[in-house]
């Protein structure tokens, strides 16, 4: 049996096939990838059922699709060749003939293009297409990253020439085909340093004591038109991409700064979701289509979460009413089997020359959910809108995004995890499930298993896809839903608008390849998560370099066979303590039904979750590696490193 998937690459070294429709991913060891790589398409041919498991073993047969050509590296000289040296343990060397060195000379840092792939027995070779400048390591790395990762790091020129050519007036013949809300209270609210604001939220009391509340989105495809290079390089894209100290945009900034984002006191043309909702919440009636709008005020989170806290500021009874219905609205939605997982996010704190000096963890507000419910709200409406129209009596293909339940094979050994802590899961349903994940989230919350549980209760979801087929959003506890909000960072949410629009002018037409489109669109996303993790290690290990031989507590955020990964408590830098550095206590084996690596003397066990105290060992920037041991318990040996295999 052959199937076509994604090659998904973990930490451990081991790989497997993602296979859209099949149930479990197809393992596959490192020695039968025959030259594919993480993200690759590849054809995977089934070698045979693993026992006691639904799982099957294969090997991979043909790469269909790379993630990406071009790599970055070291370049390394040799009498009338030279070589590309990565960081990527599964890429050999890449051979440069004499002829495509392009003037790069020995301990350069460089892009290679691969001309060709290679087998198992011959590295692949290629042309130096760039090389980096050597004194600014920082922005090197966070370039190589994106590379490694598909993305291109400048725009093709036609699709500048195209971006100069639109212009800044909308001319009032524009104007006069959408609905004006120049005159209604308007506001955005974004993080301090944003600069695009692709969305917007009004409200108005009406006569009946209702609230009219829109949720209003960049119209971004008023600018970028299908077929032409700018859209065919933001879809090649699909996505921004946000790394720790930069933003590598979907669309120019002409577009994504200027154009389309909603800056105050300035005319913009919106696509928007309007709602009529009473005090309590009852949605009376949802209007979609294109508008105009002048928004009144930028605030920033923080402003905005002062205003609520205080019950007073500028424009606060608007805000403090937009709060409460946004309370309302995110309480309906857990009551109605929405999971509620916590999300803390890591920031880093950058000096002028992008160096981290400080990490903070921001928790989400009220003033971040009241904007998150808002968009919610929009984006669930819309899909249901989506999913009533019918051309020629058959549903129009719609970019859905989808999230599947829970894995059963994952969620049985959480659930048997969780158990050991007295928590009871209902599995007997989907909304039994839901329900049990919020009870136990309620109630794991200052308790000291509280960290493992919610990671690994986020570990045994579904990942969240974009697909025509409308299976509804688990998570969200939503049967419809898409994104419509976010249009200049997300080419999902062009295509949305483009067939809401398209609908509305009566000139509706099925799209056969919008599957394909939109397996593209989240395989995309995949990269640029990818490469903001990347992105994230690469600052952790920057910042942990100053703190070389200090001790931290720590938490057991992982474990595997050669070791468990511990995450600092308070810097949230995650680093590896080797299982060969454990040797002098004893020898451990690991236990998968446990998540613990276990002594098979001392009984010894390192488990998720335990907070242990940690020395930092080394930094290593290049492989974007912490290294800790334990402290007070052993000596540590030196850790062991992989050498590449070099072949031509």
């Amino acid at each position: 049996m052959i199937y076509k998937g994604i090659v998904d690459i973990t930490r451990s070294g081991m790989a497997f096939i993602v296979v859209e429709g099949k149930d479990q991913d197809i393992k596959v060891h490192p020695a039968n990838l025959h030259t594919a790589l993480d993200g690759d398409e590849v054809a995977v041919q089934i070698t045979r059922q693993l026992k006691n498991s639904a799982r099957s073993e294969g090997k991979v047969i043909k790469v269909i699709r790379r993630k990406s050509t071009a790599f970055s590296g070291t370049i390394e000289m040799n009498d009338g060749f030279a070589f590309l040296v990565t960081e990527n343990e599964m890429l050999p060397d890449i051979y440069i003939a004499n002829e495509n060195i392009n003037h790069a000379k020995d301990g350069d840092k460089a892009v290679v293009q691969i001309t060709h792939w290679g087998d198992q027995k011959h590295s692949p070779s290629g042309k130096v297409i760039s090389v980096f400048d050597k004194e600014n390591t920082n922005d090197t790395a966070m370039k190589e990253i994106l590379i490694e990762n598909g993305f291109p790091l400048t725009f093709p020129d036609k699709a500048i020439l195209e971006t100069g050519t639109l212009s800044a007036v909308i001319p009032s013949s524009e104007i006069k085909k959408r609905k004006d809300f120049r005159k209604i209270f308007t506001i955005t609210i974004d993080p301090a340093d944003a600069k695009d604001f692709d969305d917007a939220v009004s409200i108005l009391k009406l006569k009946n004591g209702h609230y009219e509340i829109g949720i209003h989105i960049a119209d971004v495809s008023h600018y970028v038109i299908p077929e032409t290079a700018l859209d065919k390089e933001a879809y090649d894209r699909a996505t921004s991409v946000y790394l720790a100290d930069r933003v590598l945009p979907m669309l120019p900034e002409r577009i994504s700064n200027e154009l389309c984002s909603l800056r105050p006191h300035e005319d913009k043309l919106t696509f928007s979701a309007v709602f009529e909702i009473s005090p309590d919440t009852q949605i009376k009636n949802c209007w979609i289509g294109r508008t105009v709008i002048h928004s009144d005020h930028r605030f920033t989170y923080e402003e905005v979460q002062e205003i609520i806290e205080a019950g007073d500021g500028l424009f606060a009874e608007h805000i403090l009413t937009l709060n409460k219905i946004s309370q309302q609205l995110r309480k309906k939605r857990f009551d109605h089997g929405a999971i509620n997982f916590s999300s803390l996010e890591v920031r880093f704190k950058l000096d002028e020359n992008a160096f981290p000096i400080g990490i903070e963890i921001k928790e989400s507000k009220e003033a971040h959910q009241l904007i998150e419910e808002l968009m919610l709200l929009a984006n669930k409406n819309v899909a249901e809108y989506a999913s009533k129209i019918k051309v020629n009596k058959q549903h129009l293909p719609f970019p859905y995004r989808v999230h599947d339940v829970p894995d059963d094979e994952k969620l049985k050994l959480f659930v048997a995890f969780a158990a050991k802590f007295g928590y009871k899961f209902d599995i007997s349903s989907p909304e039994g499930i839901a329900h049990s994940f919020n009870e136990m989230l309620q109630r794991v919350k200052g308790k000291p298993e509280q960290l493992v549980l919610e990671q690994l209760g986020i570990r045994t979801m579904s990942k969240a896809v974009y697909t025509t087929d409308n299976i509804g959003h688990y998570g969200l506890g939503f049967n419809n839903y898409c994104h419509f909000t976010s249009p200049i960072r997300r080419y999902p949410d062009v295509m949305v608008h483009r067939i809401i629009a398209d609908y509305l002018a009566g000139v509706a037409k099925q799209d056969k390849s919008m599957e394909k489109k939109c397996r593209h669109c989240s395989d995309q996303e995949r990269k640029a998560m990818e490469a903001e993790r990347t992105a994230n290690k690469y600052k952790q290990v920057e910042y942990m370099q100053q703190f070389i031989g200090d001790d931290f507590e720590a938490v057991i955020s992982g474990v595997a066979r050669f070791g468990f990964w511990a995450e600092t408590l308070d810097t949230k830098c995650e680093g590896m303590v080797g299982i060969q550095s454990l040797w002098d206590m004893d020898e451990f084996v690991y236990v998968d039904s446990e998540y613990a690596l276990r002594g098979l003397r001392t009984r010894r066990e390192f488990r998720m979750g335990d907070i242990v105290k940690i020395k930092v060992i080394s930094a290593n920037l290049d492989k974007r590696q912490l290294d800790y041991e334990l402290v007070n318990e052993y000596n540590q040996k030196k850790p062991v490193s992989k050498s590449k295999k070099r072949v031509k």
